[in-house]
């Protein structure tokens, strides 16, 4: 019973997390490569093996191409002396977190100006597009090239040596070796990323839309024992067909577990309810789905877009213990015409706590929600770097509030079962 609570406990905090700390702290084709900054490794990170079995798996006709494996990597698998093995990345200490706002000072691939260069573009084919149309899901490879590769992996090296304070609640609840909701808003590095990347062209085309906005984002490092299958509801102040998710790969996904695993079509069933989160395939009304699995072994630099409503999974080792990296940028965007939606009194508002005044209905404009395609905008990068971008206490207590009725805990009792059952 103990664990439980403290796991549900953890886990709203965990879909809470989503902007800066309370103050700001000091803290396609064409392409030409430039060096990046060096990042020194934090003691508390491994080595990573990068060795892989290819397995066969079950997807929608895409290129063929595939990135190499990458070379700069040292293949090593934590072990002990009698071949016991240990994660490669360790819980930090309490005394580790950070507050306010950080900046790893990368330089960006291509030669590319912080908050000068327009965006890059990477085109992609109609049948990709309707691939997800059809499919609710479609698999992108090789959007981002080498040098992109490295700069979020540096970004992200250099984040979990510097734990945010934000990131407290995700590690302590056990589900991954570090995950922080909004990592935009505190680490510049990846909102230079949205900035300057192809990510929001390659989106609005994928949801043949002139705008992309980012509503709420997620970096993932190892998933632990995975989760079970589900569709997600944590997507901002959005509706479903307002968002579309997406994933962007730093690593290879291991040969026998770590692959997403989508139920084909899943985004048109009518039976699971809109405030649900883990489903039960089996169920009524899924008949048509559960047996229609696709499978993504996805490499370095690819990107995996999805319909909010698509129910997927992902499994991790079976002993919650990875001896590699799994290190994913993953998040939700909205597309133009995208309407504010006060959550309050649902889960859905777990991704939306800043205070940014907007209300029910209003036009989804806002420096909490940075447009990133056609191009950013200058005055809502300057509102992230000055601090201005983050969450307040009293808008916190104020929407977590509506989460005490009854109702609304009807509407978590399949996540936090679950979620209990993982946590033992």
């Amino acid at each position: 019973m103990v664990k439980f609570s403290v796991a549900a406990l953890s886990v709203v905090l965990l879909a809470a997390h989503n902007a800066s700390a309370f103050s700001p702290s000091s803290a396609g084709s064409g392409r030409t490569k430039s060096p990046l900054t060096n990042v020194q490794q934090s003691t508390r990170v491994a080595a990573v093996d990068t060795e892989v079995v290819s397995t066969q798996t079950t997807t929608s006709p895409e290129p063929t191409s595939r990135r190499s494996q990458d070379s700069a990597v040292t293949p090593s698998t934590p072990a002990t002396s009698t071949g016991e093995r240990r994660k490669i990345l360790k819980e930090p200490a309490l005394w580790e977190y950070n507050f306010g706002l950080q900046d790893p000072e990368l330089a960006l691939p291509h030669g590319i100006e912080p908050r000068v260069t327009a965006p890059e573009k990477f085109e992609i084919t109609e049948a990709q597009i309707q691939t997800l149309e059809r499919d609710g899901v479609v698999h992108i490879k090789n959007v981002f090239d080498d040098d992109w590769v490295e700069y979020l992996r540096a970004a992200t090296g250099h984040q979990v040596s510097n734990p945010h304070f934000w990131a407290f609640a995700g590690t302590a609840s056990k589900l991954y070796d570090y995950i922080q909701r909004n990592i935009w808003q505190t680490n510049k590095a990846f909102a230079d990323f949205y900035y300057h990347s192809a990510m929001g062209n390659v989106l609005a085309q994928c949801g043949r839309t002139d705008e992309i906005r980012v509503s709420t984002d997620l970096l993932m490092v190892n998933p632990n024992k995975g989760f079970k299958w589900h569709q997600d509801n944590q997507n901002g102040p959005i509706t479903w067909d307002e968002g579309i998710r997406f994933w962007i790969t730093m690593d290879e996904t291991p040969a026998t577990y770590g692959a997403p695993v989508y139920l084909k079509g899943s985004h048109r069933n009518t039976a699971v309810d809109e405030g649900a989160v883990f489903v039960d395939i089996e169920g009524e009304g899924l008949e048509d789905y559960k047996d229609e699995l696709l499978e993504f072994r996805t490499m370095p630099g690819d990107m995996l877009i999805w319909h909010p409503r698509t129910i997927h999974k992902v499994d991790g080792p079976s002993d919650g213990i990875w001896t590699s990296y799994r290190r994913v940028l993953g998040g939700t965007v909205a597309k133009a015409g995208s309407r504010y939606h006060d959550k309050r009194g649902t889960g859905g508002v777990l991704s939306d706590l800043g205070r940014h005044g907007l209300e029910d209905m209003d036009k989804l404009s806002s420096s909490f929600f940075p447009i990133v395609y056609p191009r950013f905008n200058e005055s809502e990068a300057t509102d992230r770097d000055n601090g201005s971008v983050g969450r307040d206490p009293r808008d916190i207590i104020g929407k977590l509030g509506g989460l005490a009725g009854k109702a609304s805990g009807d509407k978590f009792s399949s996540f936090f079962k679950v979620l209990g059952s993982q946590a033992k």
